[in-house]
């Protein structure tokens, strides 16, 4: 398996994890709110419910988010390489190695760290678009694309 095929694996591995835990939340979230019964202290009651209620709001956001991280892994085209950083691209440069697809963080291959970046985060936007030898200013330093595929 290639370089790009592992980032890709561990990038939908992250996104499976992190659906099955909102997922869990919700339920759980459900339960509570169904055996939540009305009792003597009617505003206890009261903020118990509402209280359930955004955190079961704030779990229907992740999904949202979720869900628009599994519609840009299935954009990808990573059996494509291009001499431009596009979505897909694996991207080396002189201090740091990139992946261009969802916010994850660091992920490793082979003993050497990626970051999976989201095309439109800040060096997202500054890597889009760059060919081998150019160069870009990340946090005051200088970084130089050695590698796109």
């Amino acid at each position: 398996m290639n370089i790009k095929e592992e980032l890709y694996k561990q990038c939908e591995l992250y996104v499976n994890k992190r659906l099955q835990t909102v997922e869990e939340t919700i339920a759980s979230h459900q339960k509570a709110l169904q055996s939540e019964t009305k009792s003597s202290a009617g505003d206890k009651h009261e903020t118990g419910r509402a209280m359930l209620q955004l955190e079961m709001e704030k779990a229907s956001q992740q999904l949202s988010g979720i869900a628009q991280m599994k519609e840009v892994l299935a954009k990808l085209k990573i059996d494509i390489t291009s001499e431009v950083a596009c979505l897909g691209s694996v991207v080396e440069t002189s201090t740091t190695n990139y992946f261009i697809s969802i916010s994850v963080g660091l992920l490793t291959v082979d003993n050497k760290k990626y970051f999976a970046i989201s095309p439109s985060s800040p060096i997202g936007k500054l890597i889009l678009g760059k060919k081998i030898g150019e160069s870009f200013d990340f946090n005051g330093a200088k970084n130089t694309i050695k590698k796109i595929f």
